[in-house]
């Protein structure tokens, strides 16, 4: 009887270990970005920019990141993975909501603030809104996403009233931002 409780225990221990080697190389090592020569004075607007450097080195999309602050303290993070998921919806804003909610146990972001490297286009907006974010700060305008290949602009035209939402949208750090845009314009890179 204790042979076949060793017994069983290694080949437990045996699968447990496959899994774990045919998992780690199942997953994608993900590139450290270089060094960047830029940075916000903001902190968590530079939080939303290393986390768009993440991003843009690794080809998961465009260079948008995202963090959510509540109460001081960063409870969500992401960046546009679109190209990388093959999800037309997994922008910056977007992914750090659903981290953000996931890490809080709720869908209700009250009291939260984003920053985002870029502004957000009409359903980032929308999401921030039905979470419940009290603000967005963003860096570059929807005019400077056009910049690097971007067609936010083209779905302004067509659904508008952005205009009703400037108290709630906050522009910061555009310097750092664009500077961002522009390692990301220098990248072999999918545009979408």
């Amino acid at each position: 009887m204790p042979y076949i409780i060793i017994a069983g225990a290694a080949l437990a221990l045996i699968a447990a270990l496959l899994l774990i080697l045919y998992g780690a190389s199942l997953t994608q090592t993900e590139r450290t970005p270089p060094q960047a020569d830029y940075c916000a004075e903001n902190e968590y607007m530079q939080f939303a920019i290393d986390e768009a450097r993440l991003g843009i080195h690794n080809g998961h999309g465009g260079p948008f990141g995202a963090v959510i602050v509540k109460n001081g303290r960063v409870v969500g993070r992401g960046h546009n993975m679109v190209v990388s998921t093959n999800d037309s919806t997994c922008h910056g804003e977007i992914a750090a909501i659903r981290n953000a909610e996931k890490a809080l146990k709720t869908f209700d972001l009250s009291g939260c603030e984003l920053y985002t490297t870029g502004e957000p286009c009409l359903m980032c907006l929308a999401a921030c809104k039905w979470a419940n974010i009290k603000r967005v700060y963003y860096g570059c305008t929807i005019e400077d996403n056009s910049m690097i290949g971007f067609r936010d602009s083209d779905l302004d035209r067509l659904l508008g009233r952005r205009e009703n939402a400037r108290d709630y949208l906050v522009q910061i750090d555009r310097s750092a931002c664009v500077k961002l845009f522009t390692e990301y314009s220098k990248l072999d890179k999918t545009i979408y």
